[in-house]
């Protein structure tokens, strides 16, 4: 571990986008950037969260007694609040002007992050849409998705449909078995182009837009899949009345003396970019 927190890679310098990955990103709702962190620096804040995981996973069963959503990874959210070399990677304005100029947006905010670690003989993660989870006026979000280990080919990365973005909210379900047969019925009926980046080195990364529908395969290797996650919103989004108890459960727990209508401006909702 780096002496000090100030020692750790700011992940400041800009990464330079075309204007035919922004094109790109808007009309399939999904997107692959190689080198968006550097192999060195994802090495080095693979330690960071590596011991954030080891410490915060709450998993007690072992995998054969969960359900399907316990299978598919260790999830550990808002890893930024709990550690300021988490804070460093997480806020990096690097990875937040990325955001903003694939949604065309002036600025972005953090949602929340996530540890996704999938396990070795971790399950798959069923077919969903992000946003069901999250009581916000704007279909302007966003998920960094970035390995800080390679991740090969048997492993494997998302699975995206295609332009499904444009749908908005097509079925009101959370992670689930029911999802993923819902969903994979939809995908069949309406024959989205599927778009898989297979293997992916440490440090690259996919976004992808809250409403795109994605899966992930399961894990059939003996290696964790190390992956951090980052989720931005539109600044000046406001809240919704929630329509979900997912939803419900989202402003309850992330917007704590939030109202529907309230803009969403916490502290722990930082402004990370703004042209």
């Amino acid at each position: 571990m780096m002496e000090s927190v100030d020692m750790l890679p700011g992940l400041t310098e800009p990464y330079r986008l075309t204007e035919e990955q922004i094109a790109f990103y808007q009309r399939n709702g999904h997107i692959h950037l190689p080198g968006v962190a550097s192999s060195d620096e994802a090495a080095i804040y693979r330690e960071v969260f590596g011991e954030l995981v080891k410490q915060f996973n709450k998993h007690k069963l072992p995998l054969s007694e969960r359900g399907t959503y316990g299978r598919a990874f260790i999830q550990i959210t808002n890893m930024w609040l709990k550690s300021e070399a988490a804070k460093r990677f997480v806020l990096a304005r690097r990875f937040a002007r990325i955001a903003a100029e694939l949604m065309g947006v002036e600025g972005v905010r953090i949602y929340h992050d996530q540890a996704l670690y999938k396990e070795p003989g971790g399950g798959f993660t069923p077919w969903h849409q992000d946003q069901i989870y999250w009581p916000v006026d704007t279909d302007n979000t966003i998920t960094m998705w970035m390995p800080l280990v390679e991740i090969p080919n048997e492993i494997g990365t998302m699975t995206f449909a295609s332009a499904s973005h444009l749908l908005g909210c097509i079925y009101k379900l959370v992670i689930s078995d029911e999802s993923h047969q819902s969903l994979q019925q939809f995908i069949d009926e309406k024959a989205f182009e599927m778009v898989s980046y297979g293997g992916m080195p440490a440090g690259d990364a996919t976004f992808h837009a809250g409403w795109t529908l994605h899966s992930a395969p399961g894990n059939p290797t003996d290696r964790m899949r190390e992956i951090m996650t980052i989720i931005y919103v539109a600044d000046g989004a406001r809240l919704v009345e929630p329509d979900t108890q997912a939803r419900w459960n989202s402003l309850n727990n992330r917007f704590p003396g939030k109202r529907p209508g309230d803009l969403i401006d916490l502290e722990t909702n930082p402004l990370v970019y703004r042209v």
